[in-house]
């Protein structure tokens, strides 16, 4: 090798860690504002306006005894990197293994997991994860240093020592972020028991509510079916082992949801249809499933029909009903094999909803207790599909972007799209879709960023009075997200 390559080599290897760039994480303030300076001046005091305004996150995956229980964050690892498949998927995709970042592996060292993570910091840049980290790293843990080979073990020191003290503890984080509303996602079976905990707690500030989940008793053909029917019927105290049973127990636990603070289920469904059978069709393929010898198109058509059984439900109890439909679920048989589920090998697929919810929005469509919410990753939806549906039936509302598109520039791209046919009273308010507790408020800044970015264009192009832009951007982060999901109760 010449000294010169050897010398390019080096100096390359610097750049990808860190080692030579001389920068510091300091998030800049204007930072996904518009680079127009009169519309930038806008967007800011749109911006600052909305900055410090309680968060409603009332969709995410965030365990509730993590909260009730309050104890410490057990390391850096742990609580950043192996929980959360947008970080470990990327990583994944330069050859390092899911084992290697602790998914499904106790044994994995932590501090070795953070510096796979910090020597691959170049591999995110430009991503929203990247995005996230910084905004977590700095604002939440003070954190200076930019992640790399050379800083990884100063780091994960200074995220330990931070981590043991009282204010970094749970509850404290929650109230720290000021989040108003964090809503669970729960099976029927569970016994809610961290929901009623902080619920009854008079010194725990905010609410953290279920969410009905009945994704895994929708499909005959899921692998376990039978004991996941036997888990419910449990739950319950109903028997199961008919369609019947499964329909009572279900109506019973979203019962009991409800009594526990939930406002909302959810579904994440292969396909956006809602077919009604007759009974005794139903019946047939329920014992087909138990027994298992159920054909893959008599389980399609069960789960559509469950799907439709779900709004009735919602249409008579008034649970917001989101349903997440066209992901392409636990793609790769390898790592779905070994690491199961929600480990970052899902992938978005093209969506469909006006053909497939026609029966159900006929039906329910203009009901004044049911209301859906659609969500989808694939962007043509949301002005193909969602938006227009939403802009005709009074129970439908446009999910914000989610999973592969919840970043700023298809953020941006969805208020275009969504806007024109729906209006910005009729979406969700912002997602955050996450486990990852810590990043839940620069999630949440990110959106109320771009949003302020989108208002203040339309100021600027006099289509907007900036007084009005003003109100709409308080509303995206308070009343839209409050009536969307009835958190009327919560509201602060």
């Amino acid at each position: 090798m010449s000294t010169a390559t050897a010398d390019h080599q080096t100096a390359s290897a610097g750049r990808r860690n860190g080692a030579t760039t001389g920068r510091r994480l300091a998030p800049h303030p204007d930072r996904l504002l518009p680079p127009d300076p009169g519309v930038r001046a806008i967007a800011r005091s749109i911006y600052s306006s909305v900055a410090g305004a309680p968060i409603y996150s009332p969709h995410g995956h965030v365990d509730a005894a993590l909260i009730a229980d309050n104890r410490p964050f057990g390391n850096p690892a742990e609580l950043l990197i192996t929980p959360d498949h947008y970080v470990t998927r990327l990583i994944h995709a330069h050859g390092i293994g899911l084992d290697q970042l602790g998914v499904k592996n106790p044994d994995a060292d932590p501090r070795e997991i953070w510096r796979l993570f910090c020597s691959h910091w170049d591999v995110f840049a430009g991503t929203v994860v990247r995005y996230w980290f910084e905004s977590e790293l700095s604002e939440v843990f003070g954190i200076t240093d930019v992640p790399s080979a050379e800083t990884a073990d100063q780091i994960y020191d200074q995220l330990t020592e931070q981590l043991a003290k009282p204010e970094f503890h749970p509850r404290e984080l929650f109230d720290r972020f000021n989040i108003a509303v964090l809503a669970t996602t729960d099976d029927p079976s569970a016994d809610l028991a961290a929901h009623k905990t902080l619920a009854a707690d008079p010194d725990f500030h905010g609410a953290v509510v279920p969410t009905f989940r009945a994704d895994r008793y929708m499909s005959p053909d899921v692998t376990g079916w039978k004991g996941y029917l036997d888990e419910l019927g449990q739950a319950a105290d109903i028997d199961t082992g008919s369609y019947a049973g499964l329909i009572d127990a279900l109506k019973a636990r979203r019962a009991y949801f409800k009594e526990c603070g939930a406002t909302a289920s959810d579904s994440g469904m292969p396909d956006a249809y809602a077919e009604p059978l007759p009974d005794a069709e139903c019946e047939r393929i329920h014992q087909a499933g138990i027994a298992g010898t159920v054909t893959a198109e008599d389980a399609a058509a069960y789960r559509r029909n469950m799907l439709y059984q779900l709004a009735a439900m919602a249409a008579e109890d008034g649970l917001v009903m989101q349903l997440h439909a066209d992901v392409v679920r636990n793609y790769d048989d390898a790592s779905f094999q070994r690491f199961g589920p929600d480990t970052g090998h899902d992938l978005p697929g093209p969506s469909t909803f006006t053909r497939g919810l026609r029966r159900l929005l006929n039906d329910f469509g203009r009901s004044e207790t049911f209301r859906l919410v659609l969500f989808t990753t694939d962007e043509t939806a949301f002005s193909r599909e969602i938006a227009p549906l939403a802009g005709f039936y009074p129970s439908v509302y446009v999910g914000a972007p989610w999973w592969f598109i919840d970043t700023p520039g298809a953020i941006a791209r969805f208020r275009a799209a969504a806007i024109d046919s729906a209006g910005f009273s009729k979406t969700s308010g912002f997602i955050d879709d996450t486990r990852a507790y810590c990043s839940i408020p620069a999630r949440h800044d990110m959106s109320r960023r771009v949003d302020a970015g989108f208002l203040a264009e339309l100021v600027a192009t006099h289509q907007l009075a900036e007084d009005e832009a003003h109100d709409i951007a308080a509303g995206l982060v308070g009343r839209i997200p409050v009536n969307t999901f009835r958190l009327d109760r919560y509201a602060r």
